[in-house]
């Protein structure tokens, strides 16, 4: 059937919708203003990423807990943001022989900046998550600067937050639409 693969489930449009949300939080002006994120396309997407790990981490809890259908979420998000890239960098004029290997090199950075931040929020010391957003975010040694102290105060009220809300459709289905939580960037102090 032709149909077939434009066909849009109640699923991707969710994913999709979510997505979207996690783009517009990571466009927020205090993060580049207040914060002192860089602003600028390595910046930007280390924003998108940053709340991308927040919402993955949120949707793999951990196996004891893990709901399968949260999970696919999780991986349904990752996809969306790799074609949102994709897109991207084909917009910017990247070429075909160009656009894989950076893709390769935003699929390290995910995955370096994923397991530094999910290792770093696993512990109540606050030194840690703030080095590594330091070093990721604003290309900063010890010791972090403000920003990076803000932002790490800012992604731990976020995973608070987030933890608190229930993404699980009530029939066990799959992901329900869900605003995240994320908290106002220009309300949040630092520790």
């Amino acid at each position: 059937m032709i149909s077939l693969p434009f066909r849009r489930t109640r699923r991707t449009l969710n994913i999709d919708a979510l997505y979207g949300m996690i783009v517009a939080q990571a466009r927020s002006p205090a993060f580049y203003q207040a914060y002192g994120v860089p602003d600028t396309v390595d910046g930007r997407l280390d924003m998108l990423i940053l709340h991308l790990v927040l919402l993955v981490r949120r949707f793999n809890p951990g196996p004891a807990t893990m709901q399968p259908t949260l999970a696919s979420a999780g991986e349904l998000l990752f996809d969306r943001f790799c074609r949102d890239i994709d897109d991207n960098f084909r917009e910017m004029g990247m070429g075909d022989l160009k656009v894989p290997q950076e893709m390769r090199r935003v699929a390290g950075a995910f995955y370096g900046r994923s397991n530094a931040y999910e290792t770093a929020l696993e512990t109540d010391d606050e030194a840690p998550l703030a080095a590594a957003i330091a070093r990721n975010v604003f290309g900063a040694a010890p010791p972090p600067p403000l920003g990076a102290r803000r932002l790490a105060a800012y992604m731990r009220e976020a995973g608070r937050r987030l933890a608190a809300q229930d993404f699980g459709a009530a029939d066990g289905s799959g992901l329900k639409l869900v605003t995240p939580d994320f908290p106002d960037p220009g309300a949040v102090m630092q520790p």
